[in-house]
């Protein structure tokens, strides 16, 4: 293998980029949930000043980069790259909020995965040399998601137990070339994983093989075990879909240390009605940068594996009959250098 690949789907950075700054953006019920205090800015209201939901989100993407590039110490016209994504048609809430900020960008859909999309990518890119400077910002809309994928609030439809809480929330990470703090030392590029789930209300158990295949395929590349992390953390499969991921890892032996998976770390799952737990681009992104790149900086956590997952499926894909492939990308965090 090549230098830097390690197996088929992993790569270890040889410059692990340092995450400069990060900001995170939360709507009023994220802000009532346990990591409430943590967040940068929380919402009264789901619109954020705006007369849209669509229009709130992109303010959502722009608030949250605009925080990671001040604590970074640097403007929009210093960044080479931008990548983000979200859940609307066209990813129109990163598009406009892309267009304000004026930076190169790379549009993406990964589905929930797209934060941990977003951030391999930047950071392959700067481990490659390409700039000095790259963000990664992914959101979601709880009343966007609703209008696009179900119905319109209104119609007060019921939820199954299975189905999760699209999440109102944004994050973005600004990752820099050099500097010290909290890096991104390894990438696992998830593969698609479909068994046969037909169900939207069950995303948890559509995105739980992709999460189990992709973990597992960065444990094998890199000679790792669940003990080498603090904490091991999918984003989002909620509660059903997590405790799947547990079960087809006890199956091959192996428990997973220090498990946990931000759909259920970003509600109070006992005191909030989310059913089960939290979902959408904005999810695990509130929960990467109002929680554990604190921790990492702060030291309360010393290697993080990240791993987004993903529903890749469409209304149209739904109405069509056909099933829901689910993506896992994994991203390995470290507090510092020598922890890689």
């Amino acid at each position: 293998m090549r230098g830097k690949q390690l197996g088929r789907q992993t790569y270890a950075l040889a410059h692990p980029p340092t995450a400069a700054g990060w900001g995170s953006v939360a709507g009023k019920k994220e802000g009532e949930g346990p990591l409430g205090p943590r967040f940068d800015q929380v919402a009264t209201e789901s619109y954020f000043g705006q007369r849209t939901w669509e229009r709130a989100e992109r303010e959502m993407q722009r608030l949250a980069v605009q925080t990671a590039l001040s604590r970074a110490g640097i403007s929009a016209a210093g960044l080479d790259l931008l990548l983000g994504g979200d859940l609307t048609n066209q990813c129109i809430a990163t598009g406009y909020a892309a267009r304000s900020l004026g930076a190169p960008f790379f549009g993406l859909y990964g589905a929930c995965s797209t934060m941990a999309e977003g951030l391999a990518l930047a950071a392959l890119l700067l481990d490659g040399g390409f700039g000095a400077h790259a963000a990664a910002v992914a959101s979601s809309h709880f009343c966007t998601a609703e209008r696009q994928y179900r119905m319109p609030l209104e119609y007060g439809g019921q939820r199954t137990p299975t189905a999760q809480w699209t999440a109102t929330a944004a994050g973005a990470v600004v990752l820099a070339a050099e500097g010290s703090g909290p890096c991104v030392t390894h990438v696992t590029v998830g593969r698609i994983a479909d068994c046969g789930i037909r169900d939207a209300n069950n995303m948890g158990a559509a995105m739980a093989p992709a999460a189990y295949e992709t973990i597992r395929a960065h444990l094998a590349d890199t000679g790792r075990t669940p003990a080498d992390y603090d904490l091991i953390v999918t984003g989002d499969l909620g509660q059903l879909g997590s405790t799947l991921v547990t079960e087809l890892f006890r199956r091959d032996g192996v428990e997973l240390e220090h498990y946990a998976d931000c759909g259920v770390l970003l509600y109070d799952l006992a005191r909030q009605d989310v059913h089960c737990g939290g979902s959408g681009c904005g999810c695990s992104a509130a929960v990467l940068t109002a929680s554990l790149l604190g921790d990492l900086r702060e030291g309360r956590l010393r290697r993080v594996l990240f791993c987004g997952t993903g529903a890749l499926h469409s209304p149209v894909s739904l109405g069509q009959g056909e099933s829901v492939p689910g993506i896992c990308h994994a991203v390995a965090l470290a507090a510092a250098h020598s922890e890689r």
